[in-house]
């Protein structure tokens, strides 16, 4: 009998073009973001992420980047961009990577959670909360105004 260990969930666009696993089985963390960009990326409240650790994913594998378009997003005020990875297909936004001004990327990357099937939604952080188009219950979790105070996006461990 094999021991009862968690697998990688499933990521999947909205037409079935794009599907691979997720790096490992349970994110890193994961949040609601509230901040401007969210809400236009999701044409909506908030967007929501599944931060995985890059390994497993990237390289990307031949099959899946055919598979994806690519838009780099400057940051408007720093100087580091985000490859946002859509299904060539549908348009569904999959997931972003953040890569540093001398080129290098993050060890993370940021899987939209729409996408993943059977993630479980909590615990989660609300970030951003000073761009919130709707008030959020203290009770749906931890809220920040724009980022924790431990995540600092200025000096990232690779």
């Amino acid at each position: 009998m094999e021991p009862n260990v968690a697998k990688p969930l499933t990521v999947r666009c909205q037409c079935g073009n794009v599907s691979f696993p997720t790096p490992t089985a349970k994110p890193i963390t994961l949040f609601y973001c509230h901040c401007t960009e969210c809400q236009k990326q999701t044409s909506s409240a908030f967007g929501t992420s599944a931060i995985y650790t890059a390994d497993g994913l990237f390289p990307l594998a031949p099959d899946l980047a055919a598979k994806l378009k690519v838009w780099k997003r400057q940051h408007p005020e720093k100087p580091r961009t985000m490859d946002c990875y859509f299904c060539s297909e549908c348009g569904s936004r999959m997931f972003h990577r953040i890569v540093d001004a001398d080129g290098t990327p993050r060890a993370t990357v940021s899987i939209k959670g729409g996408c993943i099937e059977g993630l479980e939604w909590t615990p989660a952080m609300h970030i951003f909360m000073r761009s919130a188009v709707i008030k959020v219950p203290g009770e749906w979790g931890e809220q920040y105004e724009g980022l924790p105070p431990w995540m600092d996006m200025d000096n990232p461990k690779k």
